[in-house]
């Protein structure tokens, strides 16, 4: 902590506190408590069941989210791959082709989602390509929301690059590509893991566009949500919400401990 006088310190963790229970811990907490009742007393949730749970690990609750999962690793891996490449081709390039990159990849993220699900089902609704109906829309609505993500990650850790190494290797005689598959991109990885982890995360909660998309055979657990609190099942959905969350961070540990052993390479 940057703060080194004792009260200091105690002051900033006591603002830290007043800031972040009320506007992050406290919501979530509730939805938890929420998730294992059965009716409000008052303020708070009672009746204290598990019931909601059984329900949200079986049938079209589990569907839904194997739906999600499927949905969030394909549009990751996608993002990562057209971000990363744009990234490296943008470093390539001048001031003014850079920033007209970086305006392309950021257009997405700068407008509502509901926007971007809006032109995906305008343009893919027809013939030469009709992806309207069926899963691919979702996943290709999904990879053009968080490709900026994974744009913007890999183009700021190629700028932190130091040119030291393909310098020496491409002394040594290495060939451009061995240059970029040995010795850039493993340079890259620490950024390509933490682009990887926020790419599935942002898809794995996101509803606008998907709202306009899906198809009945698609359901995704954001929507499944959604649908469960809009006929009045709070508590089936504070169940559904908990299990997204726990997927979501189970799927980010295991990115997290991907990333730190690529840190130590």
């Amino acid at each position: 902590m940057l703060v080194h006088s004792r009260t200091g310190r105690w002051t900033a963790w006591v603002l830290f506190a007043v800031l972040f229970v009320p506007l992050f811990a406290l919501p979530l907490l509730v939805i938890l408590a929420a998730s294992f009742s059965t009716h409000w007393s008052g303020a708070f949730p009672s009746g204290p069941t598990a019931g909601h749970y059984t329900a949200a690990v079986r049938g079209e609750s589990l569907q839904a989210l194997t739906t999600s999962l499927v949905t969030a690793v394909t549009a990751s891996v996608l993002a990562l791959t057209i971000g990363a490449w744009a990234a490296l081709a943008a470093a390539a390039l001048r001031a003014k082709g850079r920033r007209l990159l970086d305006a392309l990849f950021v257009l997405p993220v700068a407008v509502p989602s509901v926007v971007v699900g809006l032109a995906v089902l305008v343009a893919f609704s027809q013939p030469p390509v009709l992806l309207n109906g069926t899963r691919w829309i979702v996943v290709l609505a999904h990879t053009i929301l968080v490709t900026a993500f994974a744009y913007q990650s890999v183009a700021a850790a190629i700028l932190r690059l130091d040119p030291m190494y393909e310098q020496a290797a491409a002394s040594l005689g290495a060939r451009p590509s061995y240059v970029l598959l040995r010795v850039k991109l493993p340079l890259l990885l620490p950024s390509l893991n933490a682009a990887a982890g926020l790419c599935f995360a942002l898809s794995m909660g996101e509803l606008s566009a998907t709202m306009m998309l899906y198809p009945p055979d698609w359901l995704p657990l954001p929507v499944l949500i959604f649908t469960a609190t809009d006929r009045g099942s709070l508590f089936t959905g504070s169940a559904l919400a908990v299990v997204l969350m726990a997927a979501t961070l189970l799927v980010l540990l295991a990115v997290s401990r991907i990333r730190t052993r690529a840190s130590f390479r």
